[in-house]
């Protein structure tokens, strides 16, 4: 297997050849291990296209295309990598905050970070801060994510985080927030640990936090 190729490919947005690799390679009758290593070559490959973004170069809608092509890529390694058995790197619980229905930010953001090897819960759009605690409370993740679109949002995360701080359950979570109302000072305003306005620098984070 080329992982070079492989990576370059994803970069590339090249869906044929990606699944031409992918597919056989599983073939191959290969060890878990070097399925982990294509699905790594896969991830690497999301970071050229995030960076590709960053310089203006892709758009949204590649972005979108790139987190399928990486869940389709990972489904057909499946097999291989036993799904059940590859070891989970963290949990995060996702969701849009109260009064935004937004959505497509965080599902680029969700295919990323379950990419990179992160157990997601999607609580959906329009969630308040009692849905997120009954999640977290039941799934106990190390990061929790939010996002919004609209100004009005960043008052919901703020509403969101301060039911957190009351409920003694800030403290045990890191929280990002995403979405493109989202700057410096609405973080510090927030109370979150950390913003991104990209999902592919919001993949980096989380990995930081729990590596």
């Amino acid at each position: 297997m080329d992982y070079k190729l492989l990576t370059q490919s994803v970069g590339d947005l090249d869906e044929d050849k990606v699944y031409e690799m992918v597919k056989e390679f599983v073939s191959s009758n290969p060890k878990e291990e070097e399925a982990q290593k294509v699905v790594n070559a896969c991830q690497n490959g999301m970071g050229i296209v995030g960076d590709l973004f960053d310089k203006g170069e892709y758009f949204v809608g590649d972005l979108i295309f790139a987190g399928e092509l990486l869940n389709n890529a990972i489904d057909i390694l499946k097999p291989v990598i036993g799904s059940g058995n590859s070891k989970k790197v963290g949990t995060i619980v996702l969701g849009t905050v109260k009064g935004d229905l937004h959505d497509i930010g965080k599902n680029i953001f969700k295919s990323m970070v379950e990419a990179a090897g992160f157990e997601v819960y999607d609580i959906g759009i329009d969630q308040s801060a009692s849905a997120f605690i009954g999640k977290i409370r039941e799934v106990h993740p190390q990061i929790v994510g939010m996002s919004g679109v609209l100004t009005l949002a960043i008052d919901s995360m703020k509403q969101i985080i301060d039911e957190f701080k009351k409920e003694n359950i800030r403290d045990k979570i890191k929280i990002v927030i995403g979405g493109n109302a989202v700057t410096k000072e609405a973080c510090e305003y927030v109370g979150a640990d950390s913003y991104n306005t990209n999902a592919a620098e919001g993949v980096k984070t989380c990995l930081r936090w729990v590596s």
